[in-house]
């Protein structure tokens, strides 16, 4: 077992034709944003039903921009979770508002609409919900909310493309949707997101502010249509997708469905084999949506487990598997507590979370020996003989 291949956590599923696709790209010579994230943004939009797709670089840029677009700023407030990466509450502190952490589900990991509505002030303009692990939250509830109380809500995706909520497509049925193809996702352009939108103003307004606020974007400057004046009209940012992102996410997405195949193959071996183990499994789906399998979550049993959530990382380490931690939730994180004197006891669930969490390897180019090595990890670290 010592010299089997450490299995590297979120390592991604790339080949030849990924290869192929990033060096016809290059020979190209057109590796800034041009004609392969416009094909990118049409296949993203045939996906996932959207109506408008805008690729950037990051699904943190996505989300600054879509906030932006909505108007939102200093004195503004913006309820979303505590349970998620930084990059959702410090997107929110970019803009000038403030995050506004409401409590979590045990159950789903997703928040909770009653704590939702508990938190709800004058100051409110917007709901940001995280699709946690790929599992759609309660869009039903959280619009019924922001609908009595003039909100926008604007969907943190990143771990939910694929995912559909009543037969739709996450991303199909929003205002804003932003989504990640980061390199741990279920499809990547190395670094990358989007915004979904159903409004074609907000769609071009991120469009031009992704690009320093120019009204018009390189690829109408510079291609074969011959030179365009372009005017600067508005304080923009760099956060335009390259080709060289996109053409590798077209690889991707045309393989989208059979690794989510794979993923779902992987989700239901994990389960049957650590039922009875002192850990809780990821609950089933809510009915009439589908879960994207973004990370299989597992929460560690600390009263019956042998070890502690730590300590299950660090066995599984030492059997060469990785591990990730989704998530220490942000309340608990220095600047924040700092910033806002919060108290682990702010957001019950979420702390309870954070201290049992771990995600394993979940990844359509694992093979059955290394599947079989992962569960057989787990075992032996929650004292299956």
């Amino acid at each position: 077992m010592a010299d089997e291949p450490y299995i590297v956590f979120g390592s991604p599923c790339i080949g030849d034709d990924e290869v192929r696709a990033v060096e016809e790209t290059l020979r190209s010579c057109w590796i800034g944003t041009g004609p392969r994230v416009q094909e990118f943004e049409a296949e993203i939009e045939r996906y996932t039903g959207a109506r408008h797709a805008v690729a950037v670089g990051s699904c943190t840029a996505a989300l600054h921009l879509a906030m932006l677009a909505n108007r939102l700023g200093p004195g503004d407030e913006v309820i979303t979770t505590p349970l998620t990466f930084a990059a959702t509450a410090n997107a929110i502190l970019h803009t000038g508002a403030t995050p506004i952490f409401a409590d979590v589900d045990r159950e789903t990991l997703n928040l909770d609409p009653e704590a939702v509505e508990a938190v709800i002030g004058e100051k409110t303009r917007a709901i940001l919900p995280v699709h946690f692990a790929g599992r759609p939250c309660d869009m039903d509830a959280l619009e019924r909310l922001a609908s009595a109380s003039g909100l926008v809500v604007i969907e943190d995706a990143a771990h939910a493309l694929g995912a559909s909520v009543h037969g739709r497509r996450v991303g199909s049925r929003a205002r804003s949707a932003c989504f990640s193809f980061y390199v741990t996702k279920n499809a990547t352009t190395g670094e990358g997101g989007v915004v979904c939108t159903d409004s074609p103003e907000l769609a071009n307004e991120v469009k031009v502010q992704a690009l320093h606020g120019l009204s018009a974007d390189a690829w109408s400057r510079f291609g074969d249509k011959g030179h365009r004046h372009y005017e600067v009209v508005s304080l923009g940012f760099k956060y335009n997708m390259t080709d060289i992102q996109a053409a590798l996410g077209l690889c991707q997405m045309r393989k989208f469905d059979e690794g989510q195949k794979r993923r779902e193959e992987i989700w239901a071996r994990y389960d049957e084999a650590f039922a009875g183990l002192p850990c809780r499994i990821p609950t089933r789906p809510a009915p009439d949506t589908e879960h994207a399998r973004h990370l299989y979550t597992l929460l560690i049993d600390l009263e019956e487990a042998p070890v502690t959530r730590d300590q299950f990382i660090e066995k599984l380490h030492e059997r060469g598997i990785g591990t990730g931690v989704h998530y220490r939730a942000l309340h608990l994180h220095r600047y924040y507590r700092e910033r806002y004197g919060f108290e682990p006891s702010d957001f019950p669930h979420a702390a309870w979370i954070s201290e049992r969490t771990v995600s394993l390897p979940l990844s359509p180019k694992l093979g059955e020996r290394e599947v079989e090595r992962i569960i057989g990890a787990v075992g032996n670290a929650l004292g299956r003989s």
